[in-house]
């Protein structure tokens, strides 16, 4: 059991919410404004993979489930960059089952840049903490980074994307995201739920999905 992307994220803002997403994930509940919000992110994410140009995906979902195929998505992404592929969309990456899919992932002359593309007017701080988790698994998987972006939304259709880099800010996040990964792993196998008391990382910088369990408590 490694961490993902997501999992990393919410660990930091609440590790038991890390824990109730892998022993009691029936205890969620999403508003259907999240879930609007959660959709249209994913909306605007698959019309940024063509900012460049054609792309190849990476995706693979398992028969018959909504859920990645993260282990395929992994070769397919390897067999891409053997060959060279220019820009790859949802890149896959593992590093000791610690995982990340990298929404664009574009080759230079010295290795590759990578966007992290987020539905938002504004660059905030937690997307760059998440861009350095991308590189933190990209440079263990000996991937030769140079830029990272994030991609946030423009005022009109005629200009939908502003790409705004983030290099410097997300790199000075390795040494953090290495403290870390490996005490969230940690926490999220503990057998007994984590007593974590409610607080302000109930609802920042996300609402939590356990936030009625955990009041209700």
């Amino acid at each position: 059991m490694g961490i993902t992307k997501s999992d990393f994220m919410r660990g930091v803002q609440c590790p038991k919410m890390l824990w109730l997403d892998k022993h009691k994930p029936g205890l969620r509940i999403i508003s259907p404004e999240v879930q609007r919000r959660l959709d249209a992110g994913n909306d605007f994410g698959d019309r940024a993979m063509a900012m460049f140009g054609p792309y190849e995906e990476m995706t693979i979902l398992k028969p018959g489930t909504q859920f990645p195929d993260t282990k395929a998505m992994v070769a397919k992404t390897a067999d891409h960059i053997s060959r060279g592929t220019k820009v790859i969309c949802e890149a896959a990456f593992s590093y000791y089952n610690n995982y990340c899919a990298v929404d664009i992932l574009r080759k230079t002359e010295s290795g590759y840049d990578f966007y992290e593309v987020k539905n938002s007017p504004v660059v905030k701080d937690q997307f760059i903490k998440d861009t350095g988790f991308q590189y933190y698994i990209l440079k263990k998987s000996k991937i030769n980074v140079g830029k990272i972006f994030v991609v946030t939304h423009g005022n009109d259709e005629e200009n939908p994307f502003v790409i705004n880099e983030v290099s410097e800010e997300a790199k000075a996040y390795y040494k953090w995201i290495d403290e870390n990964i490996w005490e969230l792993n940690r926490k999220q196998k503990e057998a007994e739920e984590l007593m974590v008391e409610v607080g302000e990382q109930c609802s920042n910088p996300y609402e939590c999905w356990y936030y009625n369990y955990c009041h209700n408590q």
